[in-house]
């Protein structure tokens, strides 16, 4: 699957999909939402994901996560690439490090695609 400049993101494809109680994902959506689902498959990545969008101010750098994984600086920054990669996480820089946050509606909308939770 290649990316252009007008590729909807997993988190887009959610955005747009009703819920899976609703009726059933037509193929294209099941392939263009099945990489957030697979990014948080991963138990490090859910956990990263869970101790960014709980770290007061709702932001982390990899320097406040080190400590909580028996993992390197540059495995921990691989998975939170991928998070940010299927947009699950926002990313900014500032001097040598990168701060990310949860992507506002990201996980509310996952959350209304799998269980029909109306926001």
């Amino acid at each position: 699957m290649s990316k252009s400049a007008v590729a909807e993101s997993p988190t887009d494809a959610v955005a747009c999909c009703s819920p899976l109680m609703a009726e059933p994902l037509s193929v294209d959506a099941a392939t263009r939402i099945s990489p957030l689902l697979k990014a948080l498959a991963d138990p490090v990545r859910l956990r990263l994901l869970s101790l960014v969008a709980s770290h007061a101010d709702g932001e982390a750098c990899v320097c406040d996560l080190n400590d909580a994984f028996d993992l390197s600086q540059p495995t921990i920054s691989h998975h939170l690439k991928v998070l940010h990669e299927v947009g699950l996480l926002d990313r900014s820089k500032r001097g040598v490090w990168v701060y990310y946050q949860a992507k506002p509606g990201a996980l509310a909308d996952l959350a209304l695609l799998i269980g029909g939770v109306t926001r």
